[in-house]
């Protein structure tokens, strides 16, 4: 037996409230984010909420796990990346600082 197979006790209502606790944590901060023009933040967060509703799909008997999880996986990856893109535009856009004379 798998480690971990412990976790299919569980109710299917445990992880439907784990993925919209997710999703509500996702949309409110996207909703923050743009409301202070963060608009790449803003993406990343919508696509994790959109991650979290796909996820809920399986658990709602709408599609199998590895559509579900694999759909998810590639929309928090592309979140991940705007994340980090958002995070250190500056660094790539800043024009390059005056050499010293």
């Amino acid at each position: 037996m798998p480690w971990g197979s412990w976790i299919n006790e569980l109710p299917t209502e445990f992880f439907l409230v784990v993925h919209i606790a997710a999703f509500a944590l996702g949309a409110g901060f996207a909703w923050l984010a743009f409301k202070r023009e963060l608009a790449l933040l803003g993406s990343a967060l919508s696509l994790f909420a959109v991650a979290e509703l796909v996820y809920m799909t399986y658990h709602l008997d709408w599609t199998v796990f590895l559509f579900a999880h694999t759909i998810s996986e590639v929309l928090d990856l592309v979140a991940f990346i705007l994340v980090f893109v958002a995070a250190t535009q500056r660094a790539f856009f800043a024009s390059p600082a005056p050499a010293p004379r």
